[in-house]
């Protein structure tokens, strides 16, 4: 006679296999869409940050039961990655500045351990070799060292990589791998998540006032590299605004903006409380 703890593991065997089968499924309709592109010519990018900003969202919202939200995110995250990995696979070259363990681990619960990763020394070299490369991701910490200057310069010609997304999507101070980065890749057309903008402003003098006058916009000045003889400046906005407002703002704090250039977007953050307060 079996017993109750002997029946309760075959149930579980048999949603691991109803699982795998679907995996399995999941990967051969990936393949299905992989020739269907191919039939109709779409030689598009595989990346699609408008697609997983929708599925996180799903995914976040839905009730975990007993698994902490980390792990459906991490899960899914990791198919996502994988299969776009089958269908073009690509490198993610990763900033290392602030420490190898923290951005590996970032990269590995994003893209899991199928996608390869690759060491790079700071945000530059990371633009340079996705700039070089044929279909690469690249990473890089956001807040980037002192004296780092305005290393975003790199993604302001038209042809440069741009900004796809901001990591980790779902935020909260207990996240395992909050480490905040942006991700890029070559300029693309379609699948991108534009709710929050990527520019940089040009600015004939710095002021401190230009936080506070982004800040009414509802703006956010991320980075700034300069002087008082000239400074440049990275900013974040929300689709609501425009470079002519944010201009007149930076005007009205006496910075004189005279160039502005847009270096990507990703999806709105989604803030989340600890675990413990959810």
């Amino acid at each position: 006679m079996s017993s109750p703890l002997l029946a309760l593991r075959h149930e579980i065997d048999r949603i691991d296999d109803a699982m795998h089968a679907l995996l399995v499924e999941r990967g051969d309709v990936v393949a299905r869409v992989i020739e269907a592109k191919r039939a109709a010519g779409d030689v598009g990018s595989a990346f699609r940050s408008d697609r997983e900003a929708e599925l996180m969202r799903r995914i976040v919202h839905k009730p975990a039961g007993r698994w902490p939200v980390d792990t459906p995110e991490n899960i899914w995250r990791v198919i996502l990655a994988t299969s776009t990995y089958t269908q073009v696979p690509y490198r993610v070259h990763a900033d290392v500045s602030g420490g190898e363990t923290p951005i590996r681990e970032s990269m590995r619960f994003h893209f899991g351990f199928t996608v390869p990763f690759a060491p790079a020394t700071d945000a530059k070299a990371v633009i340079r070799a996705v700039d070089e490369a044929k279909g690469d991701l690249g990473m890089f910490l956001i807040a980037q060292a002192p004296g780092s200057g305005s290393w975003w310069e790199g993604l302001a010609a038209p042809g440069a990589p741009k900004i796809i997304a901001r990591l980790p999507f779902a935020e909260r101070p207990d996240h395992p791998t909050g480490l905040p980065v942006y991700v890029i890749a070559k300029p693309q057309n379609e699948g991108l998540a534009r709710e929050t903008i990527i520019a940089s402003f040009q600015l004939e003098r710095w002021r401190p006032e230009a936080r506070a006058a982004l800040a009414e916009t509802g703006a956010q000045l991320v980075a700034s590299a300069g002087n008082a003889q000239g400074a440049q400046i990275l900013v974040a906005y929300e689709t609501n605004l425009t470079p002519d407002r944010l201009t007149a703002a930076l005007n009205a704090a006496k910075c004189e903006p005279s160039r502005y250039a847009e270096l990507g977007c990703h999806a709105r953050r989604l803030a989340l409380a600890p675990e413990n307060e959810a």
